[in-house]
């Protein structure tokens, strides 16, 4: 479906939406355009991703392509369901609407000028300072953030909901520099059709994940925890991969023999021992949600905010893709 398609058919749903439907908000579309596709922005084969304004706002159109089949359409319409149900929260991206009442289905998201943290680490790599607006990052930044995200995660538990994707990737950027957490498919697959005992969960990132998840045991929140410190050592480091020169397969065997992430240079003994501390071998001894939100508001308190953290090297995309074992991954949108 092209661009003009979408915007007269998006139109045209929304005004046929009857009133006393329960969609949750409605309104025409205007400036529709492609969403410009990004490492880290990977939308499966069913659905389009536009950009569009509506009521004098940025948003994201996640839109059912004509081609989906059956069980695509019922997929699409209950993560939406499970999205509308989570609620609003201040660091999780605003679901505006959803229409599914007349063809296409679609979903309406706020937009977030700097779009994955992932991306936004690397420009800070490379110092870029074009239209989207300097990017740096400091240490106080890093708490600053890892604050809200970890507040997004704390809301999520306490809706019995295990995100199971946390990384750079998967918490996207405003122009203030507000993180919120998104990439929840892998929390709705979850509700949806909860894995078997024993079975693991290949389709993730495996170098973001819990030894727990690793063996096969299944992932619970503290394992969320345990990615929660491997995206803070991705923000000290400006988005290197963790865990670069282990093998995928041979990570679970190295965590085994008492191996952790290796301080990065530039990072302080008070952002480490945050890493440390969500990345123990026991999920009982790894910190809380409500901890990590208290440890980082304190640590952000007295933090530099004066010095730009730099990287030695501009990021090699293909080295990238190797070191972080995305060959084997097939869940890393964002959106």
């Amino acid at each position: 479906m092209s661009v003009q398609e979408v915007q007269q058919t998006v139109v045209a749903t929304l005004d046929a939406v009857p009133r006393e439907s329960t969609e949750r908000q409605r309104g025409a579309f205007s400036q529709v355009t492609a969403l410009p596709q990004t490492f880290s922005i990977n939308p499966d084969d069913s659905t389009s991703l536009y950009r569009a304004r509506m009521d004098n706002r940025d948003v994201v159109l996640r839109v059912l392509r004509e081609r989906a089949n059956s069980s695509e359409k019922q997929h699409f319409v209950g993560f939406a369901s499970f999205l509308s149900g989570l609620g609003p929260h201040p660091f999780l991206p605003e679901l505006l609407g959803v229409v599914t009442v007349q063809p296409p289905p679609m979903m309406v998201v706020e937009e977030l000028q700097h779009r994955d943290l992932l991306g936004y680490l690397w420009r800070c790599r490379q110092g870029n300072s074009g239209a989207e607006g300097s990017c740096e990052m400091t240490e106080k930044r890093i708490f600053s953030m890892a604050e809200q995200v970890a507040s997004a995660l704390e809301y999520l538990h306490s809706q019995g909901c295990v995100h199971g994707n946390v990384g750079a990737r998967s918490v996207l950027v405003g122009g203030d520099l507000t993180a919120k957490l998104w990439g929840l498919g892998s929390a709705y697959r979850r509700t949806a059709q909860p894995a078997a005992p024993g079975e693991g969960e290949d389709g993730e990132m495996r170098k973001w994940q819990a030894p727990e998840v690793l063996s096969g045991r299944g992932a619970g929140q503290r394992s969320d925890v345990w990615s929660f410190g491997v995206l803070l050592y991705e923000m000290v480091t400006l988005g290197d991969p963790p865990f670069a020169k282990i093998n995928e397969t041979e990570l679970l065997q190295h965590l085994q023999r008492g191996k952790h992430l290796k301080r990065p240079s530039g990072c302080s003994n008070s952002l480490y021992s945050v890493i440390r501390a969500c990345c123990h071998w026991r999920p009982e001894d790894r910190r809380s949600t409500s901890e990590l939100i208290r440890t980082l508001h304190e640590a952000e308190k007295s933090a530099n905010g004066r010095t730009a953290l730099t990287a030695s090297e501009p990021m090699n995309i293909e080295k990238y893709l190797r070191e972080a074992g995305y060959a084997g991954a097939n869940n890393y949108a964002v959106l």
